[in-house]
């Protein structure tokens, strides 16, 4: 593989066959990773014919690419050669060309054509042998341009020196072309590398070696690799978590910011997870494993993060059509630039003479014959298609590594792009907006205990410990007292009934029910409350939930969910971004609207009394309206939603980041990751969209510049290789993006720059 275009033909190739899950191909290296989805078993010739069919040729690796040591620099490998060798003929033959005007010179023609020849044979030969594998498959790339391009010089040349022609030779063009070329590729696979740089950290996080603490208390220094589920280790301070594993002994701080995001430590004692790749900061910890291998919450990470990198979006597709038909259509106007040179060259010179004035003077040779190989050549150097193929992938490999620093996974291109059409956003109340940790904060009896079989906050209490609702969990906590629960039933979204105070004297006990008042009343037809209690704790924002038995209200019980700070800036930032807010929740319309003022999100846009299968057709509804929305959720009870909304943004924890029902999964709590993640995604976009206009400006100028005359080969080359360098360091702009600008603190300062010294779009 020569360039990015190389590589990406090949995953794609790889991509097709069928079973295979995720690729990744490693241009530096020349490595293609495979991981094969889990129903399928590998099928290594299928890969290899693949590779085959798309010009190229591959062999399995003897070792694991992971494991394997790091080949040693060698002056011959990869593109250092020809870089060298190839700088060392052109400077020799710049200098005398250009300095001692040797041109035209007979003896330094024959020096000439002996000084290029090894690099038109030894450094030429990675572009002939792409140029013949890919002709063999009936398909043309980048080489196949370079390859004629400086085989027309050199030929051109040759033919001058054995029948000794008295013009201009092309020598010095032949060996420049291949080397500018060569130091392009050399640059860019270095530079591209940085756009995957933290992937690699997150690879690197995982210690090679754990502390295995054995049946007889002993320990011992043993691969992960052999770690089993249920395994006891030791994570000394200071040392890298090995594996998901359970804290089973001892105390620490453990820094999960590689993870999460999150910049303080997380306090760890026994019961607590730990996470594979997490830093133990203070106290040894005896943990036991829970997960291994693919399983791990930081292999899933990964996973996610590659599988963004190798995804193609949208977008992509107009310049893939156009790549598959651009270098026939390039070799088509060389020749029409050759033949116009060679046969009219007058009219060709009147043709460009109009443009001389808005540009510069061009240089032609003085023969025909040489002037039309001259330009022929320019064309077909200037003319790679290798920036209209980097311009999207480059791209969303930077943003995907950039947003898993910050704790956002996004899970393809195509996210990327949905994420510029967006104009709502709405919220699921539980978990998003508020903490997620319910309290309770008020009770009030309206029972008459001679009439139920035990207080009623025992009763409460019991129906609540079977369930796993937040809100359930808290009221279980209003007293240890517990007493059987028959026929226990759990109506999603609205409560839970049972049947209590079963005794031989009465056999069919008490049925009682928790849940909202509305459904209270409709289920077992009790007066509404009279007090005032239910109104007032509403206005404050918190869920009234009642206790009914016997025909009557037992008694209600205020639960709180804090909401978590800074709710009210984040929904600042999104409105004043042009966003509608929406909020999405289950409580009644009066504890909804509470909420809503608290964190400015209009009455109109509140949505109350939503069941947990009904927020997808919410989402349906607002989408019917002409929104486009992405549907923010905790991602468990919301997947229906999440992939019924056009962007979907799960605020997960570390280890629930395998949903494939959200585009974009925050693995922080932090709330003010929603507006961030909408915006690093939108400037991704902003990057594809300036890389894609960059590299069809390029080719759309540079190529008639070249028919035209105006751009020689040499000059040719060096742009060509600059157009790649652009795109990529465009994209490499997104390593430095510092976060998004809310508009309101815009304020144009000097240079340009908002109030807090970026561009406007997050970056320094």
């Amino acid at each position: 593989m020569t360039c990015s275009g190389c590589s990406r033909s090949v995953s794609e190739a790889i991509q097709r066959v069928v079973g295979v899950d995720q690729v990744q191909v490693e241009l530096e290296n020349a490595l293609a990773i495979v991981w094969w989805s889990p129903e399928r078993r590998a099928d290594d010739p299928a890969v290899l014919d693949a590779v085959s069919r798309a010009g190229f040729t591959g062999s399995l690796c003897a070792d694991d690419p992971a494991e394997s040591v790091p080949a040693r620099w060698s002056p011959l490998s990869g593109w250092v050669f020809n870089v060298v060798a190839g700088s060392i003929a052109s400077l020799i033959l710049m200098v005398c060309e250009w300095g001692f005007s040797l041109g035209m010179v007979r003896s330094y023609h024959w020096a000439a054509f002996l000084i290029a020849a090894p690099i038109q044979v030894l450094c030429g030969a990675r572009f002939y042998l792409g140029a013949w594998k890919q002709l063999q498959v009936g398909r043309s790339n980048m080489d196949t341009l370079v390859a004629l391009g400086s085989t027309s010089a050199f030929g051109f040349s040759a033919w001058g020196v054995l029948s000794g022609w008295q013009g201009h030779l092309f020598f010095m063009e032949s060996a420049s072309i291949i080397t500018f070329v060569s130091l392009g590729h050399w640059i860019e696979s270095h530079v591209s590398a940085r756009a995957a740089v933290s992937l690699r950290a997150l690879l690197n996080l995982v210690p090679p070696t754990a502390i295995l603490r054995n049946a007889d208390a002993a320990d011992s220094e043993v691969p992960v690799s052999s770690l089993q589920v249920g395994d006891l280790v030791v994570v000394k301070p200071g040392n890298r978590v090995p594996i998901d594993a359970r804290v089973e002994e001892g105390a620490s701080a453990v820094d999960e910011s590689m993870l999460t995001g999150e910049s303080f430590p997380v306090e760890k004692a026994s019961g607590a997870s730990l996470f594979a790749g997490t830093m133990n900061i203070q106290g040894s910890l005896v943990a036991r494993v829970a997960a291994v291998g693919e399983a791990t919450s930081l292999a899933q990470i990964i996973s996610v993060v590659r599988r963004a990198q190798n995804s193609r979006a949208d977008i992509q597709k107009l310049g893939d059509r156009i790549s598959a038909v651009f270098v026939p259509i390039v070799v088509m106007i060389a020749l029409a630039s050759f033949f116009g040179w060679w046969m009219a060259p007058e009219s060709a010179r009147m043709l460009g003479g109009w443009m001389e004035v808005f540009l510069w003077t061009p240089h032609h040779p003085v023969d025909p014959l040489a002037a039309a190989i001259y330009h022929a050549v320019a064309v077909l150097i200037i003319a790679c298609p290798c920036a209209m193929g980097l311009a999207t992938p480059v791209a969303i490999m930077a943003g995907a590594n950039i947003a898993a620093e910050r704790g956002i996974l996004i899970r393809d291109g195509t996210a990327l792009e949905k994420s510029g059409r967006i104009t709502s956003v709405m919220f699921d109340k539980t978990g998003t907006l508020t903490q997620g940790r319910v309290t309770v904060g008020a009770v009030l009896d309206l029972s008459d205990p001679d009439s139920i079989p035990a207080p009623w906050q025992t009763l409460a209490a019991s129906l609540a410990v079977p369930s796993a609702h937040p809100l359930s969990q808290a009221i279980a906590g209003l007293t240890p007292d517990r007493v059987e629960a028959l026929d226990w039933e759990e109506v999603r979204g609205s409560g839970i009934a049972a049947t209590v105070g079963v005794t031989e004297s009465n056999p069919r006990g008490m049925a009682v029910g928790m849940g909202s008042i509305p459904w209270l009343i409709e289920r077992f037809e009790v007066t509404p409350p009279t007090s005032a209690f239910a109104d007032d704790w509403m206005a404050r924002g918190a869920t009234v939930v009642g206790l009914a038995g016997g025909g009557r209200l037992l008694g209600l019980i205020a639960l709180r969910d804090q909401l978590k700070p800074g709710s009210d800036a984040v929904v600042a930032q999104l409105r004043e971004r042009g966003l509608q807010v929406h909020l999405l929740t289950g409580d009644n319309p009066q504890t909804a609207r509470a909420i809503a003022s608290a964190v400015g999100i209009d009455p109109a846009h509140v949505h109350a009394e939503v069941k947990p299968e009904q927020k997808a057709a919410m989402v349906r509804h607002l989408q019917a309206t002409g929104q486009k929305v992405a549907f923010v959720g905790d991602g468990i009870n919301d997947a229906p939603a999440l992939e019924q909304a056009d962007l979907g943004i799960a605020v997960s924890r570390a280890s629930d980041v395998a949903r494939e029902a959200a585009d974009i999964i925050l693995l922080k709590s932090d709330i003010h990751a929603i507006p961030e993640a909408i915006a690093l995604a939108q400037a991704t976009l902003r990057t594809i969209k300036q890389n894609l206009f960059w590299a069809f400006f390029y080719n759309t100028a540079a190529i008639p510049l070249a028919a035209l005359g105006f751009l020689s080969p040499i000059v040719s080359a060096a742009a060509m290789g600059f157009s790649d360098l652009i795109v990529i360091g465009n994209a490499l702009r997104l390593r430095r993006w510092k976060g998004a600008v809310p508009p309101a603190v815009r304020g144009q300062g000097r240079g340009g720059l908002t109030t807090d010294g970026t561009d406007g779009h997050g970056f320094k």
